[in-house]
């Protein structure tokens, strides 16, 4: 039984960092989910997928695995380098790269 703890990315469809700043610890598939020759679903007899534990820092998640006696590892986040831009920077006299429409 073994787990990953990470901070997730925020998703594509907000803009906002909303629960970005809390650590998962997930475990990880023991077997491979199978599909149901007659309905086609997919299924898992593993009922630990389905947890996911969060926690407020990095810490307490892996004091949590280790007191517990889970085999974990720790993704940590990587963090966005953003550029600051204006608009005004268009139509600047020394821009590196030509107009192009």
């Amino acid at each position: 039984m073994s787990a990953k703890i990470y901070r997730p990315a925020k998703t594509a469809m907000q803009s906002g960092k909303a629960k970005t700043h809390l650590w998962l610890l997930e475990y990880d598939a023991e077997r491979p989910r199978t599909i149901d020759p007659i309905m086609g679903y997919t299924s898992s007899g593993d009922m630990r997928q389905q947890v996911r534990l969060t926690f407020e820092t990095k810490e307490e998640a892996i004091a949590y695995a280790e007191r517990n006696g889970i085999a974990y590892r720790v993704i940590e986040p990587k963090e966005a380098t953003r550029k600051k831009v204006a608009y005004p920077d268009n139509f600047r006299f020394n821009r590196m790269q030509p107009w192009t429409h």
